[in-house]
């Protein structure tokens, strides 16, 4: 390419993104899902962190870390959906340069934070199921926090090299990123120069993410497995193994559309470029919009407390409409729903 049509800016003021490339005249449908998924993280996330603040029998490690990850689903789907959406609606594709680091680097921050949260939750399930005595001990709150803030220092470190990866290498020809959000590879690929530090790194955190975390699940849950397996009764070991499920079905929710994602947009050449980015938006959108259903439907505790806040709420709402006669009902009705009465 001559010289005369290659410009070369290591800073580039803006970038353009262009959406979903081919399917423009559609985008306002393709909102529609988007819009609907972003409510209900915002909607789901949000009750999961009511309830567990106001109900103080939940003030244990297992919700704490639920928690945690309720607030790593709400920055990670925020820091791309709002401008997704804006794409999509009002056709508002130019984001800053920095503005466009700080975005991929929340994303991949977070990212590895809520892979570290899993292999947080594994470990407090293994402590809950093959050392219960000791649980107390173990899982002190000091230890959460330190647990915690381990978690968020190591996905801090590790996304940190991004934005100096992405910010040394000068870009020509174009500024247009076929994406809809700042994805890692999708900003480099327009680089004139040699990416493949930045491809090695970025293998190297998915090794991290993905290899490492997954492994220490999988050896908490061999331990785990085993004590299940040496309990006397079926119905005990069905309801053990229960108490690990919504866990089981949230990490399976992150690490496939991730892993997929992550193979796909290093090689998967001959896929369509709109398959690419349905795949790079679903691991952003629907783990952080499937965690709080899952753990919502599945967890007896918090299905009960949501249960509870909702009847009590609407037993007030009918005894005040009610004639004096029904202040009674309305009281009796409030101490079934609390426990009071059998």
């Amino acid at each position: 390419m001559s010289d005369s049509n290659r410009t070369e800016f290591t800073n580039p003021s803006t970038f353009i993104l262009l959406g979903i490339p081919g399917l423009e005249v559609a985008s306002v449908w393709i909102s529609i899902p988007f819009c609907a998924m972003y409510v209900i993280v915002i909607l789901g996330n949000f009750t999961i962190l009511f309830i567990v603040k106001r109900e103080l029998s939940l003030h244990e490690p297992m919700y704490y870390f639920l928690c945690m990850l309720a607030i790593t689903d709400l920055v990670l789907s925020t820091s791309t959906l709002p401008k997704i959406l804006a794409i999509f609606w009002f056709n508002s594709r130019e984001i800053r340069f920095s503005a466009c680091l700080t975005q991929l680097y929340f994303t991949h921050c977070f990212s590895v934070i809520e892979s570290g949260i899993f292999v947080a939750m594994a470990v407090d399930r293994y402590v809950a199921i093959c050392h219960p005595l000791r649980q107390s001990t173990i899982l002190t709150n000091r230890m959460v926090i330190t647990i915690g803030l381990a978690v968020v220092l190591r996905g801090s470190m590790l996304a940190l090299p991004y934005r100096f990866l992405v910010r040394q290498w000068p870009y020509c020809r174009t500024n247009i990123i076929p994406h809809t959000h700042c994805e890692h590879m999708y900003v480099v690929k327009l680089a004139c120069a040699d990416i493949h530090v930045s491809s090695y790194y970025g293998l190297f955190v998915l090794f991290c993410e993905i290899g490492l975390d997954v492994f220490f699940i999988v050896v908490s849950y061999t331990q785990i497995l085993r004590a299940i397996f040496s309990l006397s009764t079926k119905d005990a070991r069905l309801k053990t193994f229960g108490t690990c499920s919504s866990h089981l079905c949230v990490i399976l929710a992150f690490y496939i559309p991730t892993l997929f994602s992550s193979l796909t947009s290093r090689f998967g050449y001959n896929l369509p470029l709109h398959f690419h980015i349905f795949i790079g938006n679903v691991y952003l959108i629907v783990p952080p919009m499937l965690n709080p259903i899952i753990y919502g439907m599945r967890t007896k505790q918090i299905r009960d407390r949501l249960l509870q806040f909702f009847t009590h709420k609407g037993t007030k709402v009918f005894s005040c409409c009610s004639r004096s006669e029904t202040w009674v009902h309305a009281d009796v009705t409030d101490d079934m729903v609390l426990g009071r009465f059998p």
